[in-house]
């Protein structure tokens, strides 16, 4: 499988690239980078709902980068309790917020400071604050309680963890009986080539971290999830400097993927 990083890869210098790299976009998102951000991005390849995305504050949908649309994946009902964990600059998380109302929670865990205070000013200002809470962490190791939550959010993040099995067996922990994944991730046809995967700067890019498509229900039902399903693909990475940086035959794309405990 490919769920963990090529024998020998830096796994601290990994994480310094992606830190430095989601520090730069909280702080230019409109910036050079090899994806795509924002709300256009969000409403024209991921089908996110215009109108519902006025409700944000430009500071947290201009830092979006997200691959795919979890919110499409299935209901997030009101009362429930949503975790995002690898929030950014909490598009999504907020979004969930709305749904979940008063009565709910929605918990945004990431590991860099700029898009923490992003997401935490942008529920201020959407007048979430009572509904949303900022935790600092990392997606291998949750600050949050064992089957306390009722959905993860994931977005574009599960292919720039070298374990994937831990953050996956997290996502497990965390979930309560019955509660459900939803998540939107990068999917190649194929294994990438050794010199691809050993380059931190296309896993930052959320390229070199993908997973061959056949493999993220493997490692979901190793995890301890169930009904694992592909329901929807998104040609994220179409006229990005990205895209050229593959073989045409691996078909990077993002799928949403459904998943629930038992």
């Amino acid at each position: 499988m490919a769920s963990t990083c090529p024998v020998g890869f830096d796994v601290k210098r990994l994480r310094a690239q992606v830190l430095a790299t989601y520090d730069r976009v909280a702080r230019d998102p409109g910036g050079d980078f090899h994806f795509h951000r924002g709300a256009r991005y969000a409403v024209d390849y991921l089908r996110y709902d215009a109108d519902e995305l006025t409700f944000l504050p430009d500071e947290c949908t201009a830092r979006f980068a997200g691959v795919g649309n979890p919110l499409r994946i299935g209901p997030v009902r009101r009362g429930e309790t949503v975790l995002d964990h690898a929030c950014g600059g909490g598009m999504d998380l907020l979004l969930a917020a709305r749904r979940v109302g008063p009565q709910g929670r929605a918990i945004g865990v990431d590991m860099t400071p700029a898009m923490r205070d992003a997401a935490a000013g942008a529920a201020q200002r959407a007048g979430l604050g009572s509904v949303v809470e900022i935790r600092e962490g990392f997606f291998e190791e949750l600050p949050v309680g064992d089957e306390s939550v009722d959905v993860v959010l994931s977005n574009g993040v599960l292919n720039l963890s070298p374990d994937k099995e831990r953050v996956v067996g997290e996502i497990c922990r965390v979930l309560r009986p019955g509660g459900r994944l939803y998540l939107a991730d990068v999917v190649v046809q194929r294994e990438l080539k050794y010199e691809v995967r050993n380059n931190p700067e296309l896993w930052a890019a959320c390229i070199a971290g993908a997973l061959p498509e056949y493999e993220l229900s493997d490692l979901a039902l190793a995890s301890g999830l169930r009904d694992p399903r592909i329901v929807e693909r998104f040609d994220c990475f179409r006229d990005t400097t990205a895209e050229g940086k593959v073989a045409r035959d691996l078909r990077v794309h993002a799928v949403n993927f459904y998943a629930r405990k038992p």
